[in-house]
């Protein structure tokens, strides 16, 4: 049994159905459905033994205690966190509450009860928590990508959020000697992805020939990786990873974001015809305090635990956008008000 934090949401869900689809070890699944928790995408496992769903907070200790008690995790993987930089920036309050008070709550609810455990049991647990590349700052256009050892330079309050609650995950193996592992990805895309995150709001807006809001010029690079390769590495940390270690997992898919764009566009113009696609991009006021450039070496997990992408961005693009045009379903579901406030909020204004 593992317990799984935020496993309603994006990466979480799909971490879930990939786990329980390669092997039978049951899932305990704590996620406190904000608004891109999505009980949907776990449609699949209504009817699974195997996946238990519990609502709640992980900055709830008498929840999480309650959890450990029952279930006695041998591990735990910890998706839940306030994940958008755009949000960060128009409400860090709920930021600073999950991803540092929360991962503190959950740290210490965890250490309390590992600590009491028999000593193989102890000995074999393992607390993995996912972050971000953001935590390591901005990239110059020659600067070599991140590595596990460059400093943390955080920009936004979403970032300089994770960042804490990394230091924090080192922090407690360190003094206390809880077995953590840590991976720091790039830029995730796949199915299940909530509209705000460039590449689906990309997507739902050109089905819909509504504008693509393009930030600034467009020129910002990130490291994309396919949701699918990063469930694989997390997989891949959990079972051989060494204990306090951080592990870097990118996709060797740097792409400017407007190149990203006029790829959604190609790709859509050939599943999809019918439609100028391009013609639908519009640049808006660039967002405050945006990164140039992302860019991560996983040269780490390659070489220690064989890990390496199975996705170009293209092949992993195609699948992405076949799932959405396939799941208008989904899609009508999530496109709620607070949603649409949100759109307007952050592009609507900077239409130019």
């Amino acid at each position: 049994m593992i317990l799984v934090t935020g496993g309603a949401g994006f990466i979480g869900a799909n971490f879930v159905l990939d786990w329980l689809a390669q092997g039978g070890e049951p899932v305990v699944n704590l996620d406190k459905l904000t608004y891109a928790g999505n009980l949907g995408n776990l449609a699949p496992l209504k009817h699974d033994a195997r996946h238990v769903f519990a609502r709640g907070d992980i900055g709830d200790r008498a929840v999480v205690e309650a959890l450990l008690r029952t279930h006695r995790p041998r591990a735990i993987v910890n998706f839940a966190a306030e994940s958008h930089v755009d949000r960060s920036i128009h409400g860090p309050a709920e930021f600073i509450a999950t991803n540092i008070v929360g991962t503190f709550n959950l740290l210490e609810a965890v250490r309390g009860w590992w600590s009491a455990l028999p000593d193989a049991e102890r000995a074999a647990f393992r607390f993995l928590h996912v972050s971000t590349d953001e935590v390591y700052g901005s990239l110059g256009p020659a600067d070599r990508p991140f590595s596990e050892t460059t400093a943390f330079a955080p920009n936004s309050p979403y970032s300089a959020s994770k960042a804490s609650s990394d230091h924090l995950i080192r922090a407690y193996h360190h003094t206390y000697g809880l077995p953590t592992l840590t991976t720091n990805c790039s830029n995730n895309y796949g199915p299940l992805q909530f509209p705000e995150k460039l590449v689906p709001l990309m997507i739902v807006n050109a089905i819909a020939g509504k504008p693509l809001p393009v930030y600034g010029d467009g020129r910002n690079v990130r490291d994309w990786l396919y949701v699918g390769d990063h469930c694989a590495a997390v997989r891949a940390v959990l079972a051989g990873g060494r204990v306090g270690e951080i592990y870097n997992v990118g996709g060797n898919s740097e792409r400017k974001n407007l190149d990203v764009v006029r790829t959604i566009c190609e790709i859509l113009a050939q599943e999809l015809p019918g439609r100028d696609y391009a013609a639908l991009i519009t640049f808006v006021e660039d967002r405050p305090g945006h990164d140039l450039r992302y860019a991560i070496d996983p040269a780490k997990i390659c070489a220690e635990l064989g890990w390496a992408p199975v996705e170009t961005f293209e092949s992993g693009m195609r699948r992405t956008i076949r799932w959405y045009l396939d799941h208008a379903a989904w899609l009508a579901a999530v496109a709620s008000k607070e949603y649409r406030q949100w759109i307007s909020l952050n592009y609507a204004a900077g239409m130019a």
